[in-house]
């Protein structure tokens, strides 16, 4: 005979095993059901994909075609014309001097420098009072040929406007062989740290009295430190010379690189007047 105890606990038993029955069928039910539903959302998400994906092509398509179609854009991606003439037959000087030239210009005289390049003509009034030793060596240089077929092979067109010449190698590591001091740093014109449009001016290393015969010449006010010595100024001419360069752009498209026109001085001289 079972005891009310031991049927208490039967009861108890069986209605475990029901609940358990219950739940493992829930959790079968639960799994074909899921398993129905991410069928039916995989093949919709598929299903968008494929839509997405055929609409992404066509639209890549229709703008290949419409690129091909249209003569403006297809101009847009090719390089635009050289706006110089070519160079000058010639070869460039490689003789270089162990020491600055001694000084030998009449400091109260005026001095104008030539740069016939192949973009035109470009007059630079020189500054020999506020600058002798500068002035001295490019009297010095030019005399020599030193410039003449160099190419003008830095060009930057964000933040400083500036072509840069004077380096007979072309790589802006070439120089004369002798160093030159700095001069004319707290020229009245540098205000603001600002090298207005038209100032010409040394390149150097960063390092004190590092000028050798790299020169820039500013087509657009530059905000730049006075630690480059301003020598000369160029004649609106010049500028115009100057800006048709700049318009052409540089290599990188970055702002910064050689010139996209072919900017090379085939003749550079100073005179006194």
């Amino acid at each position: 005979m079972v005891s009310q105890e031991q049927r208490r606990r039967q009861l108890a038993r069986e209605k475990f095993l029901r609940q358990q029955q219950r739940r493992t069928e829930a959790r079968h039910k639960a799994r074909v059901r899921n398993a129905v539903i991410a069928s039916v959302l995989g093949v919709t998400l598929i299903g968008s994909l494929a839509l997405y994906t055929t609409g992404v092509l066509k639209q890549d398509d229709d703008k290949t075609n419409a690129a091909a179609e249209v003569t403006p854009e297809a101009e847009e991606t090719r390089k635009a014309p050289d706006p110089c003439e070519k160079p000058a037959e010639g070869k460039v000087k490689t003789q270089t001097w162990k020491k600055e030239p001694a000084l030998s210009i009449d400091k109260s005289a005026k001095y104008t420098m030539k740069l016939e390049t192949t973009c035109g003509t470009i007059d630079v009034a020189l500054n020999a009072s506020a600058a002798p030793h500068t002035v001295n060596s490019f009297n010095f240089l030019a005399g020599k040929g030193y410039f003449d077929h160099t190419k003008c092979h830095r060009l930057t067109t964000n933040g400083i406007y500036v072509l840069q010449c004077g380096d007979p190698t072309g790589t802006g590591t070439g120089g004369p062989g002798y160093t030159i001091p700095d001069e004319n740093l707290k020229d009245a014109s540098l205000k603001n740290n600002t090298y207005p449009a038209g100032t010409v001016a040394m390149a150097n290393t960063g390092q004190k009295d590092s000028g050798g015969s790299q020169f820039f010449l500013v087509y657009e006010d530059s905000q730049l430190r006075p630690n480059y010595t301003p020598f000369g100024t160029v004649s609106d001419a010049g500028l115009k010379v100057l800006k048709k360069i700049a318009d052409a752009g540089e290599s990188t498209g970055a702002g910064d690189g050689a010139p996209n026109a072919t900017v090379v001085i085939d003749k550079a001289t100073v005179t006194a007047s």
